[in-house]
């Protein structure tokens, strides 16, 4: 490392390096910034993706019904964070975090501008790209997760703040490309609001690269931290071959798909994927409980780890109803006519970020004035929280479809949506940022990447499942709405009732490990 240490700096300067940004380490203000401008260059392409492929031919669009468009956007959604899975064990154990990302945010970059030229090239380059921001997602996505984290040393009660602050950061990215795009969309001008996003990924590679760098080595260095994301484990051999073989098998099968020689049937696919992730998520557990090279408490916080993966999968298939269900709820059954103003369906999905930055700087202090009393409460009461929250959302959407019903051929108030949005946001504060903590404070050393690929992975199935949901809002279905929307309710509250049931023996178990570990 370089010869800055501590005793170089300054009382004074080490006070404004380690609480430099809102009470937080400084680096995290330009990991705050890369992150904001990858997520709005996802969130510029997510709610148009839908309505893009349900739009007619003659719109623009390519004319597929709901349930095929619910598919497709399903299955990259859920590609998108499983790839954060093998994504984090690449960077864990070849590339490192840091070069990972740099690599995953070129690679997104190239996908938004195969989405954007495929208006002149055809359907295929459209996939193209969107495969090219799942595999580069994959690598960006764990990386700079697993970086805030390092930025907090155990027992600082400013973690999951901290994470909260960071999740600001995506929500302001998912504002502006919200608002952005949905203007584009009105005037039908698709492929536009898919370039946006390629603009916004270029601006992240910027700022990581002359900003956010450079303040993490110099945070590093006068900490004394050992900079773990500049390098990789090293164990294995021959993984860039790998890499090149999948790739190689990855553009086999775009051909073959591309030229008919493959057929592809997005429903099946979507639920297939949604089997093969949960068998995988489980079989990686089992092993890693049955190995020799971990000790019991390393074994218990990975029991831990699964139980908060298993919760954020049931919250993640309400959620994601909103670029689906939700997306299609409010361009074909709500009012749109706000005192005389024709408000861009697309804007309601800016709703979740305005309330986030709203509300999350007033949920960060409440964890780190609960944290300093100790008070605050554990991971798996957080995650109670945020299902009972989700919970009465989805019940506000059994009233709002009701409405429709009861009133044929009326729209619904936007004030249904504005509301269930509202519980549904609360809900993920209580648990998303909480979790990116959670999974790198109880991650063992060496798996801080793929414990957070794991986690995504829980959104991955999250994002299969509310795609299955949502193929199932248009108009001769609409019946069968309040059913849905009961079902997501009940069992978001029996999955929160199980976690609180859970919470306080975990817990117990855990501390009683550690301390045995101290005094051995």
């Amino acid at each position: 490392m370089s010869t800055e240490s501590q005793s170089q700096l300054s009382a004074t300067e080490l006070e404004a390096l380690d609480n430099g940004f809102m009470g937080h380490p400084k680096p995290l203000r330009p990991l705050f910034f890369t992150e904001m401008w990858e997520r709005f260059s996802y969130y510029s392409i997510r709610p148009l993706l839908v309505l893009f492929m349900v739009a007619t031919v003659g719109s623009g669009g390519f004319g597929f019904d709901e349930v095929t468009a619910s598919a497709i956007y399903g299955i990259f959604a859920g590609s998108l964070y499983l790839a954060a899975v093998p994504g984090g064990w690449l960077a864990d154990n070849w590339l490192g975090q840091e070069r990972a990302l740099w690599w995953g945010s070129i690679i997104i970059a190239l996908g938004h501008l195969c989405i954007a030229l495929s208006a002149i090239f055809g359907m295929t380059l459209f996939f193209v790209g969107l495969m090219c921001i799942v595999l580069g997602s994959g690598l960006f996505k764990t990386c700079i997760s697993v970086m805030v984290g390092a930025l907090y040393p155990k027992g600082d009660a400013r973690r999951d703040g901290g994470f909260t602050l960071f999740y600001m950061g995506i929500n302001i990215g998912a504002l502006l490309a919200a608002l952005i795009v949905g203007v584009f969309k009105e005037k039908g001008m698709w492929h536009v609001g898919f370039g946006v996003g390629g603009l916004g990924m270029l601006v992240s590679l910027i700022v990581y690269r002359f900003t956010a760098q450079k303040s993490l080595k110099r945070y590093a260095r006068a900490k004394g931290i050992t900079a773990d994301w500049e390098h990789a484990n090293g164990g294995y051999k021959n993984v860039g071959r790998w890499v090149v073989g999948f790739l190689a098998l990855l553009v086999a099968i775009i051909v073959l798909v591309s030229t008919g020689l493959m057929p592809f049937n997005p429903e099946m696919v979507a639920q297939y994927m949604t089997y093969i992730i949960a068998a995988v998520v489980i079989l990686y557990f089992v092993v890693m409980f049955l190995s020799p090279r971990l000790d019991k408490t390393d074994k218990l916080r990975l029991l831990i780890c699964f139980i908060l993966i298993i919760g954020s999968t049931l919250f993640w298939s309400s959620f994601e109803q909103q670029p689906t269900s939700f997306n299609l709820f409010a361009d074909n059954y709500t009012d749109l006519n706000v005192l005389g103003f024709e408000v861009p369906s697309i804007w309601f999905q800016s709703l979740n970020p305005l309330f986030i930055l709203m509300l999350a700087p007033i949920a960060s202090i409440i964890w780190v004035k609960l944290g300093n009393r100790g008070l605050e409460p554990s991971s798996m009461t957080k995650f109670a929280l945020g299902m009972l929250l989700a919970a009465a959302g989805f019940a506000l959407m059994i009233f709002a479809s009701k409405s429709i019903l009861t009133n044929a051929g009326g729209l619904a108030s936007p004030l249904w949506l504005v509301g269930s949005l509202l519980l549904l946001t609360m809900g993920e504060l209580a648990l998303s940022p909480v979790g990116l903590s959670a999974m790198t404070k109880l991650a063992p050393k060496g798996m801080q990447g793929q414990m957070m690929g794991l986690f995504f992975a829980s959104v991955a199935l999250g994002n299969l499942v509310a795609a299955f949901f949502g193929g199932f809002v248009s108009a001769d279905k609409i019946e069968g709405l309040p059913g849905l929307f009961m079902t997501m309710t009940i069992f978001l509250v029996v999955t929160a009732i199980l976690l609180l049931l859970l919470a306080k023996p975990v817990n117990n178990m855990l501390k009683k490990s550690e301390r045995a570990d101290q005094l051995s």
